[in-house]
């Protein structure tokens, strides 16, 4: 029996150095890749934290939160997050749900009567999972673009888009819309009698200890604020473009830090925030009208990198993009904060989580540019368009206003996205390529060029 106990306890000891071991080299890891895109200047400062298991692996920050009063990044810098606040908001609804005061099939205009619907019967749940055909105010162009640094009130805002044609009937399509968590906020305002903010505040942000995550208006002062910075040509930044926070609201609002990001996935997904029930709602991808799957659920995206599943998003907002994985079966979170407007955050996170899962990258196949030429140009959406070009002898993609996406040439026309392997862009034959067909968890869509 001591022998037995003896070779359990050698065997628990093995294990915990080797994981010990492995988690300092992950640790070394990132220390490297961070301070190498700092020392790149593609970000002036960056955060990062990775929780495995429930257990902090890493919690650290990299160059600058404020390049001109050269404050260090660090663990507790508040950056915003953009679209990140969208779980926030999806759980806000789901947590009214579990009250009993909506349903997620209740309509639009039960609780907000004045909305012009054009006839069409837009849902709770439409709202959610980006599938109501209501035009996502950011989407306007210069109608928008003229008034985006003015505080305007939830009403004033509304009122940009609200007798804009639909984009499709109500459950049709998916089209990512911020005008849709615009208005899931006026909802938790006018069925919880506080404003937005101040629910998530009392709701969330204080029951959880998230000390550092807040409305982030720009009036007050927000201890630890980072200041947000766009690229310039040569490795420069300049402050970004100003933008009124008034006007992301439920759709972007908030800041946080990767600490408390992580604490709140942590959370969420414990059964903390919402129910176990609720959670799988959120987690749970929905169907068009027609029975094709979603990709997204209720502010959340669901998917997989390399055969792991993960529930994440991103968020990009003036000065800052963010990114926020959960890679359930591994009981592993990722968390990246920069603040500038490029592509860091994401090339960062992949790395990181390809690392802590041991993925292997799939090998770049050499591509010249007369090969990449005949694939650049416009491609049509159901709901939009999608602009291929070449940068710096890379293929990258633009859907909309969003962050173009690097591609990684990876045999004959085939591309995957760099920062997730399991998205695949097949281009085919022709000069110029006709047409292109993305594959992703299962699915497949063909958009065509241009003319």
């Amino acid at each position: 029996m001591r022998s037995l106990l003896a070779a359990s306890l050698l065997a628990l000891t093995v294990a915990s150095s080797a994981r010990a071991q492995d988690e300092r080299k992950l640790v070394a890891f990132v220390d490297s890749v961070a301070n190498a895109a700092v020392s790149a200047h593609k970000t002036p400062g960056v955060s990062v934290a990775i929780v495995r298991r429930g257990r902090t692996v890493l919690a650290k920050g990299y160059g600058y939160a404020d390049l001109e009063n050269d404050v260090p990044a660090a663990p507790n810098t508040v950056y915003r997050i953009g679209s990140i606040t969208k779980q926030f908001t999806a759980a806000g609804i789901m947590r009214l749900m579990e009250q009993g005061k909506l349903s997620l099939d209740d309509t639009l205009q039960k609780f907000l009567p004045g909305f012009p619907t054009q006839g069409n019967r837009v849902t709770i749940r439409h709202l959610l999972n980006h599938t109501s055909g209501i035009k996502s105010y950011t989407n306007l162009g210069p109608k928008w673009a003229r008034v985006m640094r003015i505080d305007l009130v939830p009403d004033s805002l509304v009122a940009l888009f609200a007798s804009e044609p639909f984009d499709f009937k109500p459950g049709d399509r998916w089209s990512y819309d911020n005008s849709g968590y615009f208005l899931l906020g006026m909802v938790i305002e006018k069925l919880s009698g506080k404003p937005y903010g101040q629910y998530v505040q009392d709701e969330f942000f204080t029951p959880l200890g998230l000390t550092g995550t807040v409305y982030c208006d720009q009036a007050p002062l927000i201890k630890h604020r980072a200041q947000g910075y766009a690229p310039k040509p040569g490795g420069q930044f300049v402050n970004a473009e100003p933008l009124s926070m008034t006007q992301p609201y439920a759709a972007g609002s908030l800041c946080s830090t990767v600490t408390d990001l992580a604490a709140w996935t942590l959370a969420l997904s414990s059964g903390k925030v919402v129910s176990p029930a609720s959670y799988r709602q959120m987690t749970t991808p929905g169907t068009l009208n027609d029975g094709k799957p979603l990709t997204y659920g209720f502010g959340l995206g669901v998917g997989t990198l390399r055969g792991h599943r993960q529930v994440s998003h991103n968020g990009g907002i003036n000065g800052f993009i963010s990114e926020l994985h959960n890679y359930v079966d591994d009981s592993l979170v990722v968390v990246v904060l920069t603040n500038v407007m490029n592509l860091t955050a994401p090339e960062l996170e992949r790395v990181i989580a390809r690392r802590a899962l041991g993925v292997q990258d799939l090998p770049v196949v050499a591509i010249d540019a007369a090969g990449l030429a005949r694939l650049t140009g416009e491609y049509a959406l159901p709901n939009g368009r999608v602009r291929v070009f070449a940068e710096n002898g890379q293929l990258r993609m633009q859907t909309g206003t969003q962050p173009p996406v690097a591609l990684k040439h990876i045999g004959g026309d085939r591309f995957v996205r760099e920062d997730n392997d399991d998205i695949e862009f097949a281009f085919t034959a022709g000069t110029p390529s006709p047409s292109v067909v993305r594959r992703a968890n299962g699915d497949s869509l063909t958009i065509k060029r241009l003319p």
